[in-house]
């Protein structure tokens, strides 16, 4: 939005006076200045709206201990990084003098600093000597040697009693603030046993014996596992056990690997320097042990490839300057005759005293997870593994919870620690789904969904946008030009017929491109269409492209060239669907275009009639944002920052989205409120929040007198520093626009990323479950698993398609609005259908 007239509508905002403006000021609260004095606002009540019912939750109730809990600082020299060698270290300290100098007790340990123990032991402080055989050579040196012994001295101090009253007194709701230490001591506690019995991957545990492996294709497999974490609830303490999987490395030999990763016999030909990287980039950092040297499968580290062959390579095998070839040693010394000649040599240990171990002596340790960018082939395997329907999975977390036998873990014992091994059943309503509003042109002029769902027949766009200068582009080699045009026009008469004023014909006829010149192709067709329109005075409404079904980064690609080299608004369809051709898709598809240039599908009736508390009284603005962190290995890619905002009143249907760059895997978005000096030197303010707000007014004439703004993808360690950051920035932006403008503010987080899933208590009655045999759109859970005291609720707003609904986990950080729980989840249920 253009940053010139946002001058005249700032005027207007300094101008406008708002009825009631003293009244309003004082609802608003002093933006906290620190964590310290920020509190969560409390529930203000359950709710009572919609119809009640049960369903089953993946939490076990966990019985708190009344253990004297102890914290002891564990110090380990020399210090290592890995978390595996330090509990090696203090598990060989733990058998070796548990009864002659612990008391008897059985430790539970972080890995890292911290010991804990169930009750004191007999010392404050003592240093032990512990001897662990290395099965690591992570510094090489030569080809041969001895496996090493490494000496260790940890010394351990008493540091603190953990205070398990305080979480007695959080539970019961008569404490505000969690206290962490106790939660965490408790984790720990939980996940010593499976550590030592599974790979570990943050939360989560892994192994090939807790299901299936599935091969994912290129030397990949998936590993089923489960997680587990353990929760403060207004049930008390709940385990919360999900089923989980992930990709981790083939256990293979290194020649087979290398055959899968590149799709190829390697004997055949020798390696592409293309080949080389792709091989070099797998296999950094991943652990081999060795084969030729019968029982003593000693470990390395791979830190690179040779530049030359195996049968190039020599290394000084002596002070004196005796230099070997690699193929000579392994022969003299092992009587290993190395096959595979021309391939490069494995390189372990440093630059300084490399060693090199060929590939055909290496086998890939088992247990390494894959923690890269999987390709599309990949995760289209992994998601075939992972979708599992609600029965079955239900199924997998009672298993799993029994298969743990915590009754029987001795770490569990020594703490006191027992867990249910039943799911909580836990009380639920059904909301109600809002009516929707049509054009009162079509034979239905509204509807009531059913089930979360409902079709555009006999329905016409209450507002449908105008399209009347389009162009198609092909990037499918499957895909005839007449096939496309075919498509083009059906899509074109599908957006007239649902209401659109939308042209039939394309400006220029459709055109096919590769996929590699995507930028090339598209800017040459804008270009072409623009040649025609230009001096018609007229702009090129949109671009229709019709990608491969696998298409890659190319559809990343197509939209950034699009919204931010062109500016065009672009609509993509998959191959498949120009030949299926179907009138539901066409008929969606119409609905996202009419959204895209500026239509509004539906309306809620509740907002034409002014019915929607907190929304329909004054004029409201709603916010959503969310950051986007780049996959795991693209380390320079920028983080991407959206946020959209209601642009009308009182429909709340309309939306404007900006998006911004910043900072690699930073979560606070940067751009909300930002100050510059001009060339002129003069300080100028703007940023994402008050462009929307700029525009909100001017879309409206009235200036936002309530904000809502919900925030997805926060994690709890993040609520504190993202609410204090963010709604100071947007306190910044309203009064950047009229120095007392401080419209209230709810603040809410979302999240999708948690393992809460609800279960229908009966899945053989159909009045309570979906088709997918899910619980029911609109099923909103306030009790038993949420929080003790704050203001936070489950909401599953969709209908299952396929494998176990993810509920949206809601939770307020900030309420000068003063909702009640009926309020805040009907306004966020009625706001997932428009």
């Amino acid at each position: 939005m253009a940053e010139v007239s946002s001058g005249q509508v700032q005027q207007q905002f300094e101008q406008l006076a708002i009825h009631g403006q003293s009244s309003m000021s004082q609802e608003v609260q002093v933006a906290p200045a620190s964590s310290k004095s920020v509190r969560f606002p409390l529930r203000p009540g359950k709710g009572t709206y919609g119809d009640r019912c049960i369903v089953k939750a993946n939490h076990f109730f966990a019985e708190l201990p009344d253990k004297d809990l102890h914290q002891y600082d564990v110090t380990i020299t020399p210090e290592v990084t890995s978390r595996g060698v330090n509990r090696a270290v203090m598990g060989e300290l733990v058998t070796l003098y548990r009864q002659s100098h612990l008391g008897g007790r059985l430790p539970a340990y972080d890995g890292r600093k911290s010991l804990y123990t169930a009750g004191p032991l007999p010392f404050t402080s003592m240093t032990f000597e512990i001897t662990l055989q290395d099965e690591e050579d992570s510094v090489g040196g030569g080809q041969g040697g001895q496996r090493r012994e490494r000496v260790f001295r940890v010394v351990i101090k008493f540091a603190a009693r953990a205070d398990l009253h305080h979480l007695a007194m959080f539970l019961a709701g008569r404490q505000a603030d969690a206290p962490q230490e106790a939660l965490q001591v408790l984790d720990i506690v939980l996940r010593e046993l499976p550590t030592a019995r599974y790979s570990p991957v943050g939360r989560s545990f892994y192994s090939p014996n807790l299901g299936r492996r599935q091969q994912l294709g290129e030397g990949l497999e998936s590993w089923r596992g489960f997680y587990q974490s353990i929760r403060p609830t207004q049930m008390g303490l709940s385990l919360n056990i999900d089923m989980s999987s992930t990709a981790f490395i083939e256990p293979l030999p290194v020649i087979d690997f290398v055959a899968q990763l590149l799709n190829r016999d390697i004997s055949v030909r020798p390696l592409s320097d293309s080949d080389r990287v792709k091989i070099k980039k797998a296999l950094r950092g991943v652990k081999v042990e060795v084969t030729h040297r019968g029982n003593m499968r000693r470990k390395y580290r791979i830190s690179g490839l040779t530049s030359q062959a195996t049968r190039e390579l020599s290394f000084p095998v002596d002070d004196r300057g005796t230099v070997k070839t690699v193929v000579q040693y392994f022969m003299e010394t092992y009587g290993f005759s190395i096959q595979h000649t021309t391939l490069p040599c494995l390189q372990v240990g440093n630059q300084q005293r490399p060693n090199y171990l060929p590939m055909e002596v290496c086998k890939i340790v088992e247990g390494q997870r894959y923690s890269k960018r999987l390709n599309e082939k990949q995760i289209t395997a992994l998601l075939k593994v992972t979708c599992q329907r609600p029965q079955e999975r239900e199924l997998d977390i009672l298993q799993t919870v029994h298969h743990n036998a915590y009754y029987e873990d001795p770490y569990a014992q020594e703490f006191g620690i027992r867990i249910d091994e039943r799911l909580a059943a836990v009380e639920a309503r059904v909301l109600p789904p809002p009516r929707l509003k049509y054009h009162d042109s079509g034979r239905e002029k509204d509807v009531l969904p059913r089930v979360g769902q409902w079709n555009m027949m006999n329905k016409k766009m209450v507002n449908g946008g105008r399209v009347s200068n389009w162009a198609c582009i092909n990037f499918s080699r499957n895909v005839q030009d007449s096939a496309a045009r075919g498509f083009c026009h059906e899509l074109a008469i599908m957006c007239q017929i649902s209401g659109m004023d939308f042209s039939l014909e394309p400006v220029l006829p459709p055109v096919t491109a590769r996929p590699e010149h995507v930028e090339r192709a598209l800017k040459a067709r804008y270009q072409d269409a623009m040649n025609i329109l230009r001096p018609q005075g007229r702009e090129l409404d949109l671009l229709i492209v019709i990608l491969p079904d696998i298409n890659g980064s190319l559809y990343g690609d197509l939209k950034r060239i699009c919204e931010t080299d062109l500016g065009l608004v672009s609509q993509c369809c998959l191959t498949k669907h120009v030949f299926k051709m179907s009138k539901q898709y066409l008929a969606n598809v119409a609905l996202k275009i009419n959204v895209k240039v500026g239509g509004r599908n539906t309306v809620l009736v509740d907002a034409l009639t002014r019915r929607i508390p907190l929304v329909s009284d004054r004029p409201t603005i709603i916010f959503g944002a969310d950051v986007t962190h780049p996959h795991p290995g693209e380390d320079s890619s920028p983080s991407i920052a959206a946020v959209v905002a209601s642009q009308d009143w009182p429909e709340v249907t309309k939306y404007a989205g900006l998006v911004s760059a910043q900072a690699h895997r930073q979560e606070l978005i940067q751009d909300l409120f930002k100050v510059w000096q001009d060339p002129q030197r003069r300080t100028v303010t703007g940023g994402m929040i008050k462009e929307l707000l700029i525009s909100f007014k001017r879309a409206t004439g009235q200036k936002p007198q309530r904000i809502i703004f919900y925030r997805d993808g926060v994690s709890e360690g993040q609520f504190y520093q993202v609410l204090l950051y963010e709604l100071d920035a947007i306190r910044k932006a309203c009064a950047s626009l009229e120095p007392n403008y401080q419209p209230p503010v709810t603040f809410v987080v979302v999240q999708k990323r948690h393992h809460t899933r609800l279960f229908a208590n009966n899945h053989n009655d159909q009045r309570t479950v979906d088709r997918s045999g899910n619980i029911l759109p609109g099923t909103v859970v306030d009790s038993k698993i949420c929080h003790p005291t704050e203001f936070d609720f489950y909401l599953c707003s969709h209908a299952g398609i396929q494998g176990t609904s993810r509920p949206a986990h809601y939770h307020v950080l900030w309420d000068e609005n003063k909702f009640t729980a009926d309020e805040l989840q009907t306004l966020t249920n009625n706001l997932c259908y428009t």
